[in-house]
């Protein structure tokens, strides 16, 4: 994580909202064939605990029981060129964003805990994209939801470390800042200018 003080998050309990509400992560792990990774959507269990899930015929998941790994959740980036600056000439390129690792050992859920992670995941984000009309487990049939769930494995990590950065100019000036949400809004990037503006 960026060493600077002024990219820091205010706690680890705002570093975890961020990460549950963005929901998508890369699963890191070091394993005896070497680095992989996953990619799975994430929830919350509790205070101390992330939950996920990911496809049996992922190569990871023979491997992720009792494994150490690292969450890796990334918010919007982008470039910030100096020519956004008030004076460019006293500045370089430097990169803005927001990501959050959060570290501890995965355990294999049964199938209770998969179906609850996948419940609590349907509760998050059904009401941010069709809030009039929520998808939920009730409206599939039973038989069908079953047999999907041998398709897919679910994890909690227990979380013993988390880390963030939340790199937006904090140290640059009002004008710098202004010139940059301005540059990435034209440029099309308005998730990272909108970002900046509401920060």
């Amino acid at each position: 994580m960026h060493p600077n003080k002024a990219f820091r998050f205010d706690s680890d309990a705002a570093m975890l909202d961020w990460a549950f509400a963005r929901g998508f992560a890369h699963i890191v792990a070091a394993t005896p064939e070497g680095p992989m990774v996953a990619h799975a959507p994430i929830v919350p269990a509790g205070d101390k605990a992330a939950r996920f899930h990911i496809a049996r015929a992922n190569r990871l998941m023979p491997l992720l029981d009792g494994a150490r790994v690292v969450l890796s959740i990334a918010g919007p980036d982008g470039y910030i060129t100096p020519n956004w600056y008030a004076d460019p000439v006293q500045q370089v390129p430097t990169w803005n964003y927001v990501a959050v690792e959060i570290e501890g050992v995965a355990r294999a859920l049964d199938e209770q805990g998969l179906i609850e992670q996948l419940d609590t995941l349907a509760a998050i984000h059904e009401p941010r994209v069709i809030p009039e009309n929520p998808w939920t487990r009730a409206k599939m049939d039973d038989a069908r939801f079953h047999a999907m769930l041998r398709a897919i494995i679910g994890f909690e990590v227990t979380i013993e470390a988390v880390r963030g950065t939340n790199k937006l100019g904090q140290n640059k000036s009002d004008a710098d800042g202004a010139g940059t949400i301005d540059g990435l809004a034209r440029s099309g990037n308005t998730a990272l200018a909108d970002l900046m503006r509401n920060s």
